[in-house]
């Protein structure tokens, strides 16, 4: 028999109150406590907090407080990041950020969901799907990212934009739900 864990990583519905599970996002919320109240001015101090909590993360990666996530160990960030204030990752699953990438205040990425059924929900289930953001991405303010999510490369997302399916490369996409209304040429190709 599958722990409550295995299913989580299986991609299963899982019961998220577990022992284990709870022990985990526990974890995550003391790490990004102690990284939330590091001085600001103190950024060797928070490089050395986000490689501790975070699955990876690259050259110049500057997250401002307050941050919070589920787990910090399935977060992947490249080189040249932004993540403005109130960032939240629910990082049940993997979430996977590119290179040169920005993030608005107020965003929301989240890697899990919980069933439309009552019966499922009062029995504290949820299921996860993976989110992926590409390279040279930015992402307006009071975004959300929803489980499944893939977001190419060069690519807009308007503020208060919900992203409910994968953007293409090299698009505009804005509104709830969130669809591409333009093309954005690649200025880095030759």
């Amino acid at each position: 028999m599958m722990s409550e864990l295995e299913k989580l990583k299986a991609g299963l519905e899982y019961c998220y109150d577990d022992v284990e599970i709870a022990n985990i996002k526990e974890n995550a919320m003391k790490q990004t406590d102690i990284y939330n109240r590091i001085p600001a001015e103190d950024t060797e101090a928070q490089q050395k907090q986000l490689k501790k909590m975070l699955g990876s993360i690259g050259d110049k990666v500057e997250i401002m407080r307050p941050f919070q996530c589920d787990n910090g160990k399935n977060i992947t960030i490249g080189n040249n990041f932004t993540g403005n204030y109130n960032l939240v990752i629910l990082d049940c699953n993997k979430v996977t950020i590119g290179d040169n990438v920005m993030i608005g205040p107020n965003t929301l990425i989240t890697s899990v969901g919980h069933p439309i059924s009552p019966k499922g929900r009062r029995e504290h289930l949820g299921v996860t799907d993976p989110v992926t953001i590409g390279n040279d991405v930015w992402i307006g303010g009071n975004i959300t990212i929803l489980p499944g999510v893939t977001i190419g490369d060069n690519v807009v997302i308007g503020a208060g934009a919900v992203v409910t399916k994968d953007i293409p490369d090299n698009s505009l996409a804005v509104g709830v739900p969130a669809r591409v209304i333009k093309e954005i040429e690649n200025d880095l190709e030759e």
